[in-house]
């Protein structure tokens, strides 16, 4: 498969993506742990179909340390016994987040409810952030069909 826009060819997107990216920053200084960070973003990632954003959430995830095993389990991860509650509620709140449009009401209050139990106020921000920001790449990359497998950990930056 081959992109139909390479990103890295237009002076465009890359003022964009720089941008983008300063968000991305920003959150990864956030007081929301990098673990939950990784987890949201694969699930997010997972559910859009964008192997791109797959392919890299799983490799930065295993280079900062994360299992084989967890990241194989994240798209079940209701019927796994690996995730803590707190993690749990951050994939809720991803995969609620993510599908807003499948949802009428979007996030239940059950499901922020649940996540404010184990993060506090700057942390559900930090987490609003992250699902807002990966699925916004999710979709640059899936509109455009980057193709996914070629890219190695701290590649961006």
């Amino acid at each position: 498969m081959e992109a139909r826009v390479v990103y890295l060819a237009s002076p465009l997107a890359m003022k964009l993506i720089k941008h983008i990216n300063s968000a991305g920053a920003v959150l990864r200084d956030s007081a929301l742990p990098p673990a939950i960070q990784e987890l949201v973003k694969l699930r997010a990632s997972q559910i859009n179909g964008c192997g791109f954003c797959t392919d890299m959430h799983i490799k930065d995830a295993l280079h900062a340390g994360e299992s084989q095993q967890r990241l194989n389990l994240v798209a079940v991860w209701r019927e796994a016994k690996v995730f803590t509650e707190a993690e749990r509620a951050a994939l809720e709140l991803a995969e609620q987040g993510t599908r807003i449009a499948d949802a009428a009401g979007g996030v239940t209050d059950d499901a922020w409810a649940n996540a404010a139990k184990y993060y506090d106020d700057d942390q559900l921000i930090a987490l609003v952030a992250v699902i807002a920001l990966i699925n916004a790449y999710n979709r640059m990359n899936v509109i455009v069909r980057q193709p996914a497998g070629d890219y190695q950990p701290g590649q961006f930056g």
